[in-house]
Protein backbone atom coordinates (compact mmCIF):
# COMPACT_ATOMS: atom_id res chain seq x y z
CA UNK A 1 0.00 0.00 0.00
CA UNK A 2 1.47 3.66 -0.93
CA UNK A 3 2.62 5.73 2.29
CA UNK A 4 1.12 8.51 1.15
CA UNK A 5 -2.73 9.68 2.02
CA UNK A 6 -4.54 11.12 -0.80
CA UNK A 7 -7.09 14.04 -1.07
CA UNK A 8 -8.51 12.74 -4.27
CA UNK A 9 -8.00 9.32 -6.50
CA UNK A 10 -9.30 9.95 -9.89
CA UNK A 11 -10.37 6.57 -11.74
CA UNK A 12 -10.37 7.11 -15.72
CA UNK A 13 -8.24 9.04 -17.45
CA UNK A 14 -10.57 9.96 -20.41
CA UNK A 15 -11.71 14.18 -21.02
CA UNK A 16 -13.25 14.18 -17.25
CA UNK A 17 -10.41 12.42 -15.08
CA UNK A 18 -7.82 14.38 -16.98
CA UNK A 19 -9.70 17.91 -16.39
CA UNK A 20 -10.50 17.17 -13.00
CA UNK A 21 -6.64 16.34 -12.09
CA UNK A 22 -5.49 19.37 -13.55
CA UNK A 23 -8.19 21.16 -11.33
CA UNK A 24 -7.30 19.46 -8.14
CA UNK A 25 -3.66 19.57 -8.92
CA UNK A 26 -3.58 23.23 -9.68
CA UNK A 27 -5.81 23.36 -6.11
CA UNK A 28 -2.38 22.05 -4.64
CA UNK A 29 -4.15 18.63 -3.98
CA UNK A 30 -2.43 15.51 -3.77
CA UNK A 31 -4.13 13.26 -6.17
CA UNK A 32 -3.60 9.88 -7.78
CA UNK A 33 -4.29 9.41 -11.52
CA UNK A 34 -5.50 6.03 -12.11
CA UNK A 35 -6.44 4.36 -15.68
CA UNK A 36 -6.26 1.56 -17.57
CA UNK A 37 -6.28 3.05 -21.20
CA UNK A 38 -9.89 2.52 -22.06
CA UNK A 39 -11.36 6.17 -22.89
CA UNK A 40 -14.11 5.92 -24.73
CA UNK A 41 -12.85 9.30 -26.47
CA UNK A 42 -10.18 7.00 -28.20
CA UNK A 43 -12.65 6.31 -30.81
CA UNK A 44 -13.02 9.56 -31.83
CA UNK A 45 -11.70 9.77 -35.75
CA UNK A 46 -11.92 13.64 -35.39
CA UNK A 47 -14.91 16.00 -33.12
CA UNK A 48 -16.02 19.03 -34.53
CA UNK A 49 -18.43 20.08 -32.14
CA UNK A 50 -15.30 20.00 -29.08
CA UNK A 51 -15.33 24.43 -28.30
CA UNK A 52 -11.78 25.64 -28.97
CA UNK A 53 -11.20 23.40 -31.41
CA UNK A 54 -12.89 25.16 -34.91
CA UNK A 55 -11.17 22.68 -37.28
CA UNK A 56 -11.45 19.24 -35.73
CA UNK A 57 -9.89 17.47 -33.32
CA UNK A 58 -9.34 13.78 -32.94
CA UNK A 59 -10.06 11.46 -29.63
CA UNK A 60 -6.40 10.43 -29.26
CA UNK A 61 -5.11 14.04 -29.80
CA UNK A 62 -7.66 15.47 -27.41
CA UNK A 63 -6.52 13.01 -24.26
CA UNK A 64 -2.56 13.73 -25.76
CA UNK A 65 -2.98 17.50 -25.20
CA UNK A 66 -4.96 16.95 -21.54
CA UNK A 67 -2.45 14.33 -20.50
CA UNK A 68 0.22 17.34 -20.77
CA UNK A 69 -1.72 19.79 -19.48
CA UNK A 70 -2.13 17.46 -15.95
CA UNK A 71 1.48 16.63 -16.41
CA UNK A 72 2.38 19.76 -15.94
CA UNK A 73 1.35 19.97 -12.71
CA UNK A 74 3.34 17.05 -11.44
CA UNK A 75 -0.02 14.24 -12.83
CA UNK A 76 1.11 10.73 -13.99
CA UNK A 77 -1.41 8.55 -15.00
CA UNK A 78 -1.18 5.22 -13.18
CA UNK A 79 -1.37 2.35 -15.24
CA UNK A 80 -3.55 -0.22 -13.46
CA UNK A 81 -7.47 -1.12 -12.96
CA UNK A 82 -9.09 -0.50 -9.53
CA UNK A 83 -10.39 -3.47 -8.71
CA UNK A 84 -12.48 -2.38 -5.72
CA UNK A 85 -12.94 0.52 -2.98
CA UNK A 86 -13.70 0.05 0.45
CA UNK A 87 -14.70 2.62 2.81
CA UNK A 88 -12.30 3.28 6.13
CA UNK A 89 -12.84 6.02 8.57
CA UNK A 90 -10.69 8.49 6.81
CA UNK A 91 -12.20 7.85 3.52
CA UNK A 92 -11.36 4.96 1.28
CA UNK A 93 -9.03 2.28 0.45
CA UNK A 94 -8.81 1.63 -3.40
CA UNK A 95 -7.11 -1.66 -4.42
CA UNK A 96 -5.49 -2.62 -7.95
CA UNK A 97 -3.85 -6.02 -8.72
CA UNK A 98 -0.68 -5.16 -7.10
CA UNK A 99 -1.01 -1.57 -5.38
CA UNK A 100 -3.57 0.35 -3.46
CA UNK A 101 -4.39 3.70 -2.68
CA UNK A 102 -5.69 5.35 0.83
CA UNK A 103 -7.82 8.74 -0.41
CA UNK A 104 -10.23 10.88 1.56
CA UNK A 105 -12.05 11.54 -1.55
CA UNK A 106 -12.84 9.46 -4.74
CA UNK A 107 -13.86 11.00 -7.79
CA UNK A 108 -14.68 8.07 -10.74
CA UNK A 109 -15.06 9.08 -14.36
CA UNK A 110 -14.91 5.90 -15.51
CA UNK A 111 -17.26 6.04 -18.61
CA UNK A 112 -19.38 3.47 -20.72
CA UNK A 113 -18.97 1.04 -22.99
CA UNK A 114 -20.82 1.66 -26.01
CA UNK A 115 -22.45 -2.20 -27.36
CA UNK A 116 -21.79 -2.70 -30.87
CA UNK A 117 -23.02 -5.24 -33.34
CA UNK A 118 -20.99 -8.31 -34.22
CA UNK A 119 -19.35 -6.14 -37.53
CA UNK A 120 -15.97 -7.27 -38.90
CA UNK A 121 -13.63 -4.26 -39.15
CA UNK A 122 -16.06 -2.75 -36.86
CA UNK A 123 -13.18 -0.47 -35.49
CA UNK A 124 -11.93 0.40 -39.00
CA UNK A 125 -15.38 1.25 -39.27
CA UNK A 126 -15.65 3.70 -36.74
CA UNK A 127 -11.95 5.28 -37.47
CA UNK A 128 -12.84 5.71 -40.91
CA UNK A 129 -16.05 7.52 -40.12
CA UNK A 130 -18.47 5.04 -41.26
CA UNK A 131 -19.43 3.32 -37.93
CA UNK A 132 -20.81 6.38 -36.25
CA UNK A 133 -21.94 6.28 -32.43
CA UNK A 134 -23.02 9.70 -31.51
CA UNK A 135 -25.60 11.02 -33.60
CA UNK A 136 -24.69 14.67 -30.99
CA UNK A 137 -21.56 14.50 -31.98
CA UNK A 138 -21.33 13.67 -35.93
CA UNK A 139 -24.50 13.91 -37.40
CA UNK A 140 -23.48 16.98 -39.01
CA UNK A 141 -20.86 15.25 -40.95
CA UNK A 142 -23.21 12.50 -42.10
CA UNK A 143 -25.74 14.97 -43.55
CA UNK A 144 -27.20 14.06 -46.92
CA UNK A 145 -25.82 10.60 -46.56
CA UNK A 146 -27.27 7.41 -46.82
CA UNK A 147 -27.76 6.78 -43.29
CA UNK A 148 -29.07 3.33 -41.97
CA UNK A 149 -29.91 3.45 -37.64
CA UNK A 150 -29.72 -0.18 -35.90
CA UNK A 151 -30.80 -0.98 -33.06
CA UNK A 152 -34.23 -2.37 -31.08
CA UNK A 153 -37.74 -1.87 -31.97
CA UNK A 154 -38.61 0.19 -28.99
CA UNK A 155 -36.06 2.80 -29.62
CA UNK A 156 -34.94 2.29 -33.15
CA UNK A 157 -37.24 4.73 -34.93
CA UNK A 158 -37.20 8.11 -32.21
CA UNK A 159 -32.92 7.67 -32.60
CA UNK A 160 -33.72 7.65 -36.75
CA UNK A 161 -36.30 10.38 -36.42
CA UNK A 162 -33.37 12.31 -35.18
CA UNK A 163 -30.78 11.75 -37.52
CA UNK A 164 -34.00 13.43 -40.33
CA UNK A 165 -32.40 16.59 -38.93
CA UNK A 166 -29.28 15.74 -41.45
CA UNK A 167 -29.78 13.61 -43.88
CA UNK A 168 -33.28 13.03 -45.97
CA UNK A 169 -32.17 9.44 -46.97
CA UNK A 170 -32.75 7.71 -43.00
CA UNK A 171 -33.47 3.72 -42.89
CA UNK A 172 -34.25 2.27 -39.48
CA UNK A 173 -33.13 -1.54 -39.42
CA UNK A 174 -34.20 -3.64 -36.12
CA UNK A 175 -31.58 -5.57 -34.53
CA UNK A 176 -34.22 -7.97 -32.83
CA UNK A 177 -37.69 -9.40 -34.18
CA UNK A 178 -40.18 -7.22 -31.73
CA UNK A 179 -43.27 -4.81 -32.45
CA UNK A 180 -42.81 -1.11 -32.84
CA UNK A 181 -44.66 1.25 -30.98
CA UNK A 182 -48.04 2.12 -33.32
CA UNK A 183 -46.16 6.01 -32.50
CA UNK A 184 -42.82 5.09 -33.93
CA UNK A 185 -44.86 3.57 -37.14
CA UNK A 186 -46.80 6.89 -37.87
CA UNK A 187 -43.54 8.51 -37.34
CA UNK A 188 -41.65 6.68 -39.57
CA UNK A 189 -44.35 7.15 -41.96
CA UNK A 190 -44.43 10.84 -41.80
CA UNK A 191 -40.68 11.03 -42.23
CA UNK A 192 -39.88 8.85 -44.71
CA UNK A 193 -38.46 6.62 -42.51
CA UNK A 194 -38.32 2.86 -43.83
CA UNK A 195 -38.36 0.71 -41.24
CA UNK A 196 -37.25 -2.75 -41.64
CA UNK A 197 -36.49 -6.55 -39.89
CA UNK A 198 -33.44 -7.63 -38.38
CA UNK A 199 -30.96 -8.38 -41.46
CA UNK A 200 -28.47 -11.94 -41.94
CA UNK A 201 -25.74 -9.32 -41.64
CA UNK A 202 -24.09 -6.27 -41.95
CA UNK A 203 -20.85 -6.05 -43.94
CA UNK A 204 -18.57 -2.85 -44.35
CA UNK A 205 -17.20 -2.26 -47.32
CA UNK A 206 -13.46 -1.29 -48.32
CA UNK A 207 -12.35 0.43 -51.40
CA UNK A 208 -9.38 -1.79 -52.32
CA UNK A 209 -8.27 0.95 -55.03
CA UNK A 210 -7.85 3.26 -52.67
CA UNK A 211 -4.42 5.37 -53.44
CA UNK A 212 -1.63 8.23 -51.69
CA UNK A 213 -1.21 11.52 -53.21
CA UNK A 214 1.12 10.17 -55.34
CA UNK A 215 -0.81 7.69 -56.40
CA UNK A 216 0.70 4.74 -54.90
CA UNK A 217 -1.61 2.15 -53.05
CA UNK A 218 -2.32 2.84 -49.51
CA UNK A 219 -4.39 0.35 -46.57
CA UNK A 220 -7.67 -0.11 -47.76
CA UNK A 221 -10.56 2.60 -46.16
CA UNK A 222 -14.26 1.71 -45.25
CA UNK A 223 -16.33 3.38 -47.25
CA UNK A 224 -20.11 2.19 -46.86
CA UNK A 225 -21.65 -0.71 -45.45
CA UNK A 226 -24.34 -3.16 -46.77
CA UNK A 227 -27.05 -4.68 -45.06
CA UNK A 228 -28.30 -7.82 -46.19
CA UNK A 229 -31.28 -9.98 -46.03
CA UNK A 230 -32.43 -13.26 -47.56
CA UNK A 231 -33.69 -11.43 -50.55
CA UNK A 232 -32.25 -8.07 -50.84
CA UNK A 233 -29.03 -6.14 -49.89
CA UNK A 234 -29.10 -2.50 -49.49
CA UNK A 235 -26.05 0.15 -49.23
CA UNK A 236 -25.41 2.99 -47.07
CA UNK A 237 -22.84 5.05 -46.28
CA UNK A 238 -23.24 5.73 -42.62
CA UNK A 239 -23.86 3.19 -40.39
CA UNK A 240 -25.51 4.52 -36.18
CA UNK A 241 -25.76 1.23 -34.17
CA UNK A 242 -27.97 2.60 -31.42
CA UNK A 243 -27.86 -0.46 -29.38
CA UNK A 244 -27.28 1.44 -25.74
CA UNK A 245 -24.35 1.26 -23.67
CA UNK A 246 -22.98 -0.08 -20.13
CA UNK A 247 -21.92 2.41 -17.79
CA UNK A 248 -18.78 1.44 -15.85
CA UNK A 249 -20.33 1.89 -12.27
CA UNK A 250 -19.54 -1.33 -10.74
CA UNK A 251 -16.90 0.71 -8.52
CA UNK A 252 -19.74 2.60 -6.71
CA UNK A 253 -22.67 0.89 -6.76
CA UNK A 254 -20.75 -1.90 -4.74
CA UNK A 255 -20.60 0.94 -2.10
CA UNK A 256 -24.14 1.37 -2.13
CA UNK A 257 -24.32 3.99 -4.94
CA UNK A 258 -27.46 4.89 -6.96
CA UNK A 259 -28.26 4.67 -10.30
CA UNK A 260 -30.61 5.37 -13.14
CA UNK A 261 -32.86 3.48 -14.99
CA UNK A 262 -29.93 3.09 -17.88
CA UNK A 263 -27.13 2.38 -15.05
CA UNK A 264 -25.78 5.38 -15.00
CA UNK A 265 -24.70 7.40 -11.78
CA UNK A 266 -27.24 9.98 -9.94
CA UNK A 267 -25.38 12.43 -8.29
CA UNK A 268 -26.14 15.94 -7.26
CA UNK A 269 -25.38 19.57 -8.17
CA UNK A 270 -21.91 18.88 -7.02
CA UNK A 271 -21.52 15.79 -8.92
CA UNK A 272 -21.09 13.71 -5.68
CA UNK A 273 -22.98 10.63 -5.94
CA UNK A 274 -25.25 9.39 -2.88
CA UNK A 275 -22.48 7.73 -1.19
CA UNK A 276 -20.59 10.42 0.89
CA UNK A 277 -17.17 11.89 -0.55
CA UNK A 278 -17.59 9.50 -3.92
CA UNK A 279 -18.10 11.81 -6.44
CA UNK A 280 -18.37 10.94 -10.09
CA UNK A 281 -18.30 12.91 -13.85
CA UNK A 282 -18.07 12.13 -17.40
CA UNK A 283 -20.42 9.50 -19.27
CA UNK A 284 -20.62 7.51 -15.99
CA UNK A 285 -23.07 10.14 -14.90
CA UNK A 286 -26.68 10.28 -15.61
CA UNK A 287 -26.95 12.75 -18.50
CA UNK A 288 -25.89 13.86 -22.08
CA UNK A 289 -22.82 11.84 -22.64
CA UNK A 290 -20.51 14.89 -24.53
CA UNK A 291 -16.97 16.05 -24.02
CA UNK A 292 -17.99 19.55 -22.84
CA UNK A 293 -20.28 18.11 -20.51
CA UNK A 294 -17.69 15.63 -18.87
CA UNK A 295 -15.17 18.65 -18.70
CA UNK A 296 -17.92 20.69 -17.12
CA UNK A 297 -18.67 17.72 -14.66
CA UNK A 298 -14.82 17.95 -13.99
CA UNK A 299 -14.27 21.53 -13.07
CA UNK A 300 -17.70 21.15 -11.03
CA UNK A 301 -16.87 17.99 -8.95
CA UNK A 302 -13.13 18.99 -8.60
CA UNK A 303 -13.71 22.50 -7.36
CA UNK A 304 -16.92 20.47 -4.77
CA UNK A 305 -13.96 18.08 -3.30
CA UNK A 306 -11.58 21.09 -3.01
CA UNK A 307 -14.46 23.36 -0.84
CA UNK A 308 -15.21 20.33 0.84
CA UNK A 309 -11.18 19.15 1.79
CA UNK A 310 -10.99 22.88 2.97
CA UNK A 311 -13.44 22.70 5.49
CA UNK A 312 -12.87 19.25 6.78
CA UNK A 313 -9.22 20.63 7.64
CA UNK A 314 -10.13 24.15 9.42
Amino acid sequence: MSGNHLDCLIVGAGPAGLTAATYLARFRRHVALVSFGESRARYIPASHNCPGFPFGISGNDMLAKLTTQASQFGVEVVNARVQRIETAQFGFIAHADYQSWTARTILLATGIVDRLPPVMHIEKGIADEVVRICAVCDGYEAHDHRIVVYGPPATVVQHASFLRTYAHDVTAVLSESGPVHPNDRLLAIELGISVLPPPSRIRLVKDTHHTTADGKPAASKIIGCEVIWPDRMLRFDSLYPVLGADAKAGLATALGARVDALGELIVDGNLQTSVDALYAAGDVVSALNQISVAIGHAAIAATAIHHRLSLNTL
